[in-house]
């Protein structure tokens, strides 16, 4: 890669999720290897990378209070703008002062090369791939100024419940290949990384469209030496399998007993109203099974408060009048 002259300051700002704090941290790596430094506390950056949520109205909110921030606090930086917010409402986000470029999601680990254009003639950008059009996959492994490493193994998300954005704002299930990611876990062992978080969107629909097996996979990463703790970061009851639960109690090496399942509701009424591929009965056979192979295994759980239609629909069911 050809270095950037003059040599660029960067400033590096991620809203959401693990995933997009992994990708966050692709990104200044495949900048830094262009010659862009990043701007130490105190220094004032030349450009501004915000990397955006919206799995919420919040999140949305949340993005452009940042931005808006940066504009008055580096009124000489250019800002660029990716991630979920960016992917969904690309020209609301272009009108944000100080931005200069907007990247969807498809677009966004090729920040150097839109950086590059925007360097000859000072234009502003705004590439997004449509969302269901999003077909390629770009693993990534890195920890940023954290001591963790994130594998990014999937992408998108073919569910489409009925409260979520992201199979719109990452379009659907993408995967990398089993032989890539492990080359990744290695290549973290080399340099002395001892923990990996397995990330994703929907992890546990690894490998549907490729053919591989997130089973297969989880083996294969438990076999590289030198890493000494995984985590899977988060996976769906129906796609957590009784085969996964009991290896990682029985034979796995390194994967901690850790798993982070998302309920959303404790109502199979609301759950079929959200969409969702399993109801509680489900949800608690898995629970079951961890407790009883691992009794100390650590459970994090999602809920969501006020689903939209929930409080309708009982109405409607129990005293035949609207709320």
């Amino acid at each position: 890669m050809t270095p950037y002259t003059p040599v660029l300051k960067a400033a590096y700002f991620t809203l959401g999720c693990k995933l997009n704090f992994a990708e966050t941290s692709t990104i200044g790596k495949m900048l830094s290897e262009k010659g862009v430094i990043r701007a130490a506390v105190g220094e004032t950056p030349d450009i501004c990378i915000v990397n955006t949520c919206s799995v919420t109205e919040m999140a949305d909110k949340k993005g452009r209070r940042l931005i808006r921030s940066l504009a008055s606090r580096y009124p000489e930086a250019s800002i660029i703008v990716t991630g979920c917010y960016a992917q969904l409402k690309p020209q609301e986000v272009a009108q944000l002062p100080g931005v200069d470029i907007v990247l969807g999601s498809d677009e966004k680990l090729r920040m150097a090369d839109y950086i590059d254009a925007w360097m000859a003639d000072r234009k502003k950008r705004v590439e997004v791939t449509p969302s269901l059009s999003i077909t390629s996959f770009r693993p990534s492994c890195e920890r940023g100024d954290r001591t963790r490493y994130f594998l990014k193994v999937q992408d998108g998300c073919d569910y489409f419940c009925t409260y979520c954005t992201i199979p719109f704002a990452r379009g659907r299930s993408r995967s990398g290949t089993t032989p890539e990611l492990v080359d990744m876990a290695r290549r973290v062992a080399a340099e002395g990384g001892k923990e990996i978080v397995i990330t994703g969107v929907n992890i546990g629909e690894y490998g549907k469209d490729n053919g591989q097996s997130l089973f297969d996979l989880l083996r294969r990463l438990d076999e590289v030496e030198g890493v000494e703790r995984f985590r899977i970061s988060s996976i769906e009851p129906n796609l957590l399998t009784e085969e996964i639960i009991r290896w990682t109690a029985e034979e796995a090496r390194a994967f901690m007993p850790h798993f982070h399942i998302p309920l959303q509701s404790g109502s199979d009424t609301v759950l079929k109203l959200m969409n969702r591929r399993y109801d509680t009965s489900l949800f608690s056979s898995r629970i079951d099974a961890i407790r009883d192979l691992m009794p100390d295994a650590f459970i994090g759980v999602d809920i969501i408060a006020g689903a939209r239609g929930a409080g309708i629909y009982r109405c409607r069911h129990h005293c035949r009048r609207p709320w």
